[in-house]
């Protein structure tokens, strides 16, 4: 069973495919899929992609790229969204920081990564973390707001040995691993050989980073096969084991099975 723990399948990139390209997932043994959230204009295309298709579910948050000058208001948006029926929604995501295009709304990122790490926490949902260019930024908030309460999984994770084991050394947390970790020259495959399979979630960020062979086209989550067959390589494992434990962590982290019963 494979797990794609973070996915834009609502994306217009697969407005004339979605469902056959999620029929592919399933021939994969594909059994779900997490939405992370980005602002508020994407979350009717989530709604309406988590009604088709069940299998699909959505996070609710505020992804630090879109922190702009409405950013107050559209914060607002989301806190009503989430607290109205949280038992709809998988995790508090796609939310965090990101200062690689831009710096300006940076004190304001800050302010809205706190505030959503501050709303999972009282609703005891597991946050998914954007961070690029920005370790030290998000250490720094979860160094003050880590607690029993907080777990969560590093998205798209692609920092170094030290980075990860600090993320892993908050307790609750996992790394999200998708389709860069096949890029001939990426640096985290060796990371990851420091670092347990336990703490590994699988991801594919489609329509995004598209793992190789099909590098440069638009990922699909059924791709979610190669970043497998990597990890596989990587631990010296069989795909079946890598499959099955990386699914496994998500169950967990998640609560998977917990969230099937409030949505039943």
């Amino acid at each position: 069973m494979l797990i794609d723990t973070h996915a834009h399948l609502y994306e217009d990139e697969f407005l004339t495919d979605r469902s056959e390209m999620l029929t592919r997932f399933k021939e994969v043994d594909g059994a779900y899929v997490f939405l992370p959230n980005i602002d508020v204009t994407s979350i009717p295309k989530m709604y309406e992609l988590h009604k088709a298709h069940p299998n699909c579910f959505p996070m609710m948050g505020l992804h630090p790229s879109y922190v702009k000058e409405d950013w107050q208001v559209q914060l607002e948006l989301i806190r009503t969204e989430l607290f109205q029926k949280p038992e709809k929604f998988i995790a508090v995501g796609e939310i965090g920081i990101d200062l690689y295009w831009d710096k300006t709304f940076i004190e304001a990122q800050k302010t809205v990564f706190r505030e959503q790490i501050r709303w999972a926490k009282a609703l005891k949902k597991p946050i998914a973390i954007h961070v690029r260019e920005a370790f030290d930024e998000v250490f720094a908030i979860l160094d003050e707001e880590n607690s029993t309460d907080l777990k969560g999984v590093f998205h798209c994770f692609t920092g170094n040995e030290q980075h990860a084991k600090k993320a892993l050394n908050y307790g609750g947390f996992k790394l999200g691993i998708g389709g860069v970790v096949t890029y001939k020259n990426s640096k985290i495959a060796n990371v990851l050989k420091k670092i347990s399979l336990q703490h590994i979630v699988i991801e594919t960020d489609a329509p995004y980073l598209a793992p190789s062979p099909h590098r440069g086209k638009r990922n699909e989550s059924c791709f979610i096969t190669h970043v497998c067959e990597k990890l596989a390589e990587v631990y010296n494992q069989v795909y079946q084991d890598i499959a099955n434990t990386t699914a496994k962590n998500a169950q967990e982290l998640f609560q998977i099975e917990q969230y099937l019963k409030r949505n039943a």
